[in-house]
């Protein structure tokens, strides 16, 4: 696997060697008043339960295990509006590497704080008008190893074992999947999954899902080609704001996907209720998108079995009260 090679079905076996002891191996879960409310069976991949909270640890520490023993200890730099920062800073501390992370001032607090309390040093700036790499460049220029948020071989393998415990836990059920739907920001978590599900089962249609007005990889599958976001906008789902997709992403997404969904915040905030009625799991918007496209009319459901992935549940108190208040 090269540094801009797509990964593909070896290198995520290979990442779920590295992963092997260190990662939660998620449940498949079920309400049966969902699966009436849909007409199907839906089983829900929760990581939620994931360490720090998100599938960001299993990409992030997969990235840093690639490294040669110099590259880390020059340690490593990443921006991230926090779920890839608290992976990076986990996989940071348990490898005794220093770790810089770039992130929006307005990021959570919960976020930013869990950051810092891992060890890593956290640099804020200006999501609408700083650029990013502009940030992390001094640090890169430095000797530190960028750890990026999706756009990597490595960190989209990482994720893309999420797709081989799914299907073989599907296995252990006796069921067939359908679809597959999952939450989608830079397109890592859905190019990796796909990559796995598409080897175990050709058949299985696999989903994006996007916050509305935040829907880059939806209007990059009908351009045929990488576009941004219009500025303007927010959401509530912060976890995946993203501006455009990635390359690597957009190639595998582009061969793999069924299609991408567009939620809005309104139908974002109704799953967070269900899952939290009907799982029993706080989940945050961004990781919640993917259940709310259920109720979009877009993907079949009637007589199907459909897995959802739940990709993070990291959002402080207030705010979660907030959106259930206001669901």
């Amino acid at each position: 696997m090269t540094a801009t090679a797509p990964p593909g079905i070896a290198d995520i076996h290979a990442a779920a060697a590295r992963l092997s002891g260190l990662i939660v191996e998620t449940p498949l879960i079920e309400s049966q008043e969902l699966n009436k409310r849909f007409g199907g069976r839906i089983l829900f991949k929760p990581e939620t339960l994931q360490r720090t909270g998100s599938f960001k640890f299993r990409g992030a520490y997969n990235k840093l295990s690639s490294l040669s023993e110099a590259e880390r200890s020059r340690g490593v730099v990443a921006f991230s509006s926090g779920n890839h920062a608290q992976g990076v800073a986990a996989s940071a501390a348990m490898f005794g590497v220093k770790a810089v992370i770039a992130m929006p001032a307005d990021a959570p607090a919960m976020k930013i704080g869990n950051v810092r309390k891992m060890g890593a040093e956290v640099v804020p700036f200006d999501r609408f008008r700083d650029d990013r790499m502009t940030v992390v460049r001094p640090y890169i220029e430095r000797g530190m190893v960028l750890v990026p948020p999706f756009d990597d071989p490595a960190i989209i393998a990482g994720q893309g074992t999420i797709g081989l415990e799914l299907m073989r836990q599907a296995r252990a059920l006796g069921v067939s999947l359908d679809a597959v739907v999952i939450p989608c920001g830079g397109g890592g978590l859905s190019s990796g999954i796909s990559v796995a599900v598409k080897d175990a089962s050709p058949s299985t249609a696999v989903w994006a899902v996007e916050p509305e007005h935040f829907d880059d990889t939806r209007r990059s599958l009908a351009a045929g080609a990488r576009v941004s976001n219009e500025p303007g906008y927010s959401s509530i789902c912060d976890a995946i704001l993203t501006a455009e997709p990635g390359a690597i992403t957009f190639a595998i997404n582009r061969k793999n996907l069924a299609g991408a969904i567009a939620v809005s915040d309104r139908a974002t905030a109704q799953a967070m209720r269900d899952a939290m009625a009907y799982l029993k799991l706080v989940v945050e918007p961004g990781g919640c998108v993917a259940l709310a496209a259920l109720s979009s009319g877009e993907i079949e459901l009637s007589g199907k079995c459909v897995a959802v992935v739940l990709s993070g549940g990291n959002v402080d108190f207030g705010t979660y009260a907030e959106i259930m208040a206001a669901a």
